[in-house]
């Protein structure tokens, strides 16, 4: 029988063990292999228990080190991008709680000073590591005092962990990358190893150069080496370099385990042939869609594994379990998939719709809280989950016309949720694109140009003041990116139904019975059928 699958909860904390041990092994492997090196370069005088000890001090600190490093990496690392918050804000935040009375920060301010303290605390763990991995690993390589030793390499390792921390935050290396394609670990980390080096070669040639010329400014070095001949200097020189790589590689190389161990796919169901996956087999998959936090690990792993359930056609057993006879099921996953879309929608209606009144009050209002944009246009940070949300949903909905059985998707009305849903996404990116649907009359409909885009920036009047100078950024290029993957999800179902579509639209049906009663999160009922028409004809 095989074992149970560890709950939601657990899979973070297993991961990070996991991570441990592996990034234990190719230290280690580093650290002796730098350690030969060295002794054939720099051959030791004598062998007594003192150098032994030494030695087993110096492995154990460099561990510690790793481990200080590997800590403070599991604590900042996010699939979910949160910026963090500046120290003007911080510093505003603390005294409005200290002299406002009643006065409470938001809940978006909370999250960003957390990232902000976490980054305070990984480039302090850089610091830290850089200055005791540099002792451990090339403090024999200084001439002189043991004290002498241990402030030049330390402050040089210190100055490396600085630049390295200060690199890592730049580029927000702590968000978690899932790979469009799920290898297997060793292979994805095989993969990772060549730009692994690459990145330890640069950073450790700009790190000891910069620590150098500091030392040479601050009149902080190494005396005891003017005793050393210049083949003696250099050979100590090309040492201490190779032992600074050698460090930034185990950073680098416990970076790149991290992002593949934790970025791996997790199964979200009971094994194959027991009494849970007979009884109930999609109950650990909604819970964890249902029950972690909405920024958690588990979260994200839990809608990749339901999107590879309904696009792949591997775990079809698990697929046919959404189908069960009382819809409920369905229904769930329908809500908790569509759930990000419809905050994307609402959220970027909440910044683009108004009268210019209603734009200007929010420009007002904007400037006086500069969290209120970044608020607003936060869904569109969440590029994976929303791609894997709306893939997951199209794929299931189109599924749905040969394999539900029982006809829950169509009984339950959620084939006219996803599609308003995804097409009320899909107008909202598009109008934050810069795309401004005008609702035609029918006769217009007939002509080729279809619907008919007009610049935002063309007019005042049409630009919405909080979006006008966002005309390029890392937001437009994730929202043409969302765009791309609302069209294809559409698309998808389109080209299901494509011969039940186009029966109701020539009965004049298409409204009733694929968009759903109510006002949608974007734009009119008219404006969805309009745009979905227009799917039907291949003209989006």
């Amino acid at each position: 029988m095989s074992p149970p699958r560890p709950l939601p909860e657990v899979v973070a904390k297993n991961r990070f063990l996991g991570f441990l041990i592996w990034q234990s092994i190719s230290s280690t492997a580093i650290f002796f292999s730098y350690k030969l090196i060295e002794l054939s370069i720099l051959p030791s005088s004598s062998f007594s228990v003192q150098s032994l000890v030494l030695s087993i001090l110096s492995f154990t600190a460099f561990h510690f080190s790793q481990l200080i490093l590997s800590a403070s990496l599991a604590a900042i690392s996010s699939p979910q991008p949160v910026p963090p918050a500046s120290f003007l804000q911080l510093a505003t935040s603390l005294l409005r709680l200290l002299f406002v009375s009643g006065n409470s920060s938001s809940p978006d301010l909370r999250r960003r000073a957390k990232v902000s303290l976490n980054i305070a605390a990984y480039v302090a763990a850089a610091c830290f590591s850089g200055f005791v991995s540099a002792v451990a690993m090339c403090g024999r390589v200084v001439g002189g005092g043991e004290i002498e030793a241990i402030a030049v390499v330390g402050f040089r390792g210190s100055v490396i962990g600085l630049l390295y921390a200060l690199h890592f935050a730049k580029n927000r290396r702590w968000l978690l990358h899932f790979p469009i394609i799920q290898r297997p670990p060793f292979f994805s980390f095989k993969m990772g190893i060549p730009a692994a080096i690459g990145r330890a070669f640069r950073l450790s040639t700009t790190g000891y150069t910069l620590a150098s010329v500091l030392m040479l400014m601050l009149s902080f070095g190494e005396a005891s080496l003017s005793a050393l001949t210049t083949t003696q200097f250099l050979l100590n020189r090309c040492t201490l370099y190779l032992g600074i790589f050698c460090m930034l590689l185990c950073w680098e190389l416990s970076h790149l385990l991290h992002q593949v161990l934790h970025t791996k796919r997790f199964v979200y169901a009971p094994p194959k042939g027991s009494a849970a996956a007979e009884t109930n087999p999609t109950e650990t998959l909604i819970s964890a869609l249902e029950e972690t936090a909405s920024d958690s690990l588990p979260r994200y792993l839990a809608y990749l594994d339901l999107c590879m359930v309904c696009e792949n056609n591997v775990d079809m057993w698990r697929r046919a379990a959404f189908f069960e006879e009382t819809g409920e099921t369905y229904r769930k996953v329908t809500a908790v998939s569509l759930r990000p879309l419809e905050e994307l929608a609402s959220k970027l209606s909440e910044g683009l719709e108004g009268s210019p009144e209603d734009q200007l009050s929010k420009q007002l209002l904007s400037a006086s809280d500069p969290q209120l944009p970044s608020r607003i246009y936060e869904p569109l940070n969440n590029f994976q989950k929303i791609s894997w949300c709306a893939r997951a949903i199209s794929s299931l909905t189109a599924h749905s016309h040969k394999e539900d059985r029982y006809g829950v998707a169509q009984l339950s009305g959620s084939t006219a949720a996803t599609l308003s849903t995804l097409l009320s996404s899909l107008l909202a990116v598009e109008a934050f694109m810069g795309k401004k649907t005008h609702l035609q009359s029918p006769h217009q409909l007939l002509g080729p140009a279809g619907i008919r885009w007009a610049a935002l920036n063309t007019g005042k009047r049409d630009v919405p003041p909080m979006i006008s100078k966002r005309t390029a950024g890392p937001l437009h290029s994730n929202a043409y990116a969302i765009a791309d993957v609302l069209r294809t999800s559409i698309y998808c179902i389109v080209s299901t139904f494509y011969t039940e579509m186009v029966a109701s639209a020539k009965a004049g049906l298409l409204e009733k019975d694929w968009i759903k009663d109510g006002k949608p999160l974007h734009g009119s009922r008219e404006l969805l059928v309009q745009k979905l028409q227009l799917f039907l004809d291949y003209r989006a």
